[in-house]
């Protein structure tokens, strides 16, 4: 893959996907956070997301920093595994009864459509048990009911 086409494609765990829906450019370090905002800007220029297993772009500073040190980011961790698993189910239930998406297996454009679909359902609640056990989630929800205002994914 050329480094043009690496950087029109994100690659998001699931649970990523809904944090992203959230971010108001706070997180782990720094570093995390520079990441983290190029991320949004790569997707508010047409970045596809692909949903994937594992590390991703968003926890990479995260994962590489451990990386020497084994498996110790929490990215690795049965209980982020768990949360992806129940996010990937409800963000395709939410896309797909929106009309938004048929399927999110393979590259697609997040887009303000499906965005707004997704934050109304993180509004009401629909990906709680996804987030349950996550240290951000009381922000998450601060966010989500102030009207997504502060958010830095803004099409």
């Amino acid at each position: 893959m050329s480094a043009r086409e690496d950087q029109d494609v994100v690659r998001l765990r699931a649970h990523h996907l809904l944090c992203l829906l959230n971010y108001v450019g706070k997180g782990y370090s720094p570093v995390f956070v520079a990441n983290y905002d190029d991320v949004v800007a790569r997707l508010l220029i047409g970045a596809d997301v692909e949903i994937v297993e594992g590390a991703d772009d968003i926890c990479a500073p995260l994962a590489c920093a451990r990386q020497g040190e084994g498996v110790g980011a929490h990215c690795f961790k049965a209980s982020v595994r768990n949360r992806d698993v129940l996010a990937f189910g409800l963000v395709q239930r939410v896309l797909r009864g929106s009309g938004e998406l048929p399927d999110v297996t393979g590259r697609w454009r997040l887009g303000q459509a499906r965005v707004a679909a997704l934050r109304e359902a993180y509004r009401t609640g629909v990906f709680r048990a996804a987030c349950r056990g996550c240290q951000w989630v009381r922000l998450c929800h601060r966010v989500s009911q102030s009207d997504y205002s502060q958010c830095r994914l803004r099409f």
